[in-house]
């Protein structure tokens, strides 16, 4: 799969984040933090921003207002060098705006407006073309925008499929009470998905990490790949299972993005030839170098420090 198109669809969106903030604030009425800052997030633009900085050849499909934060995320994504033919702007909506609190463990705590583009994300803002000349499609993230819902998916994900695409899905926590059943539609067409072990537990209804992934499993997908924070992630496919470590030594400062940079590296790794224990290798170790920063990581991963903290080479597998 070397040099392979990935295409990234879901949400861009602005980060105004803080950190570390704490419930005070409401009653001192400010609050000194050690960091403030704006960045681009959301969790297509984090992946898609990854994978730019990674080298990768990656085209982001999403949503934007035509506003000051909409041209803000535009910029970046151009300047990182990303295909943005079908990032749409339009006049009608707010570009997407999150306030990102991070308390002193590291955890996020967000305000969102469901007015915005996050949220008015349509099945029809991902043509068909956005797909053509794609190796890896991934949407990011299942459960984010509503419109999107498990007939939507799977129209999709069957299209990605029929042109040859590898169909990849991070998700989010679920909305309105879904369970695996009746999502089992799109996900038969789901070559690899990324749930954090809350997310898997929710929706599956289970709580045993080997049933979780048998759940998933049963119902088509081909790989199934649990994020588990500081104790790595946990893999199954039909042919193995096992227990990816986190790497050790690692000091969390800020989560926020984390989830969507070991996506990113998940799929640069898949699209490079790596097995799928490399691949996980690979992107535990980009999800730990996100941690130790402030915010999403974006263009800030670097090629080089995760090869040498997964202990790999930068020799393409054979």
């Amino acid at each position: 799969m070397a040099d392979t198109k990935i295409v990234i669809a879901g949400a861009a969106v602005l980060d105004v984040l803080a950190c570390p903030v704490d419930a005070s604030v409401f009653e001192t009425g400010s609050l000194p933090a050690e960091t403030t800052a704006m960045t681009t997030g959301g969790d297509a633009m984090n992946e898609a921003c990854v994978l730019a900085s990674l080298g990768a050849d990656v085209r982001l499909v999403s949503k934007l207002g035509m506003d000051f934060a909409g041209d803000l995320i535009l910029g970046r994504c151009r300047r990182l060098g990303m295909d943005t033919e079908y990032i749409l702007q339009t006049p009608e909506l707010p570009s997407s705006i999150n306030l990102v609190l991070v308390d002193q463990k590291g955890e996020r705590h967000f305000v969102t407006s469901p007015k915005g583009t996050l949220r008015k994300f349509y099945p029809e803002d991902i043509p068909v073309q956005a797909l053509e000349k794609g190796g890896i499609f991934c949407f990011a993230s299942i459960f984010v925008a509503p419109p999107f819902d498990s007939a939507a998916l799977e129209k999709l994900f069957s299209a990605a499929k029929s042109m040859g695409l590898t169909v990849c899905a991070d998700m989010t926590k679920r909305k309105n009470g879904e369970t695996l059943e009746d999502m089992r539609g799109c996900l038969s067409y789901v070559d690899y998905i990324f749930p954090n072990y809350e997310e898997a537990a929710l929706l599956t209804g289970l709580t045993a990490w080997d049933a979780i992934a048998d759940a998933f499993l049963d119902c088509g997908v081909g790989h199934v790949v649990i994020k588990a924070g500081a104790r790595g992630c946990f893999a199954a496919s039909g042919e193995e299972r096992f227990w990816a470590p986190a790497c050790e030594g690692v000091r969390c400062r800020d989560t926020t993005g984390a989830g969507d940079t070991f996506v990113a590296c998940f799929l640069y790794a898949l699209s490079r030839g790596y097995d799928l224990r490399r691949c996980a290798r690979f992107a535990n170790a980009g999800a730990s170098l996100c941690v130790e920063r402030i915010g999403a990581a974006g263009d800030e991963i670097e090629l080089e420090a995760i090869l040498k903290r997964a202990g790999l080479s930068a020799e393409e597998p054979a």
